[in-house]
């Protein structure tokens, strides 16, 4: 990191956007992941959240499990590179 003996320092240096791009899609890609994965096991063990109609979709949660998946794995891949 490089330190300015100015008196305004550049924002991506004061958030390190770089970082926080990276650390935003792993966490977005665990949500995916988690969320689909917690409603798949959920409408195998036969439950459905009260309230809510219509039926479980399984194709559509694996897909976004999935991509969720790849999302992760993409951004813990630029974290640590």
């Amino acid at each position: 990191m490089r330190y300015h003996t100015g008196k305004f320092t550049a924002m991506e240096e004061i958030l390190n956007l770089n970082v926080l791009v990276k650390q935003m899609a792993l966490a977005f890609g665990l949500a995916m992941l988690l969320g689909n994965g917690f409603a798949i096991i959920q409408n195998r063990r036969g439950k459905s959240p009260s309230g809510e109609e219509g039926k479980f979709r399984a194709g559509r949660a694996w897909w976004l499990f999935t991509v969720g998946a790849l999302i992760a794995i993409w951004g813990a891949a630029s974290l640590l590179s």
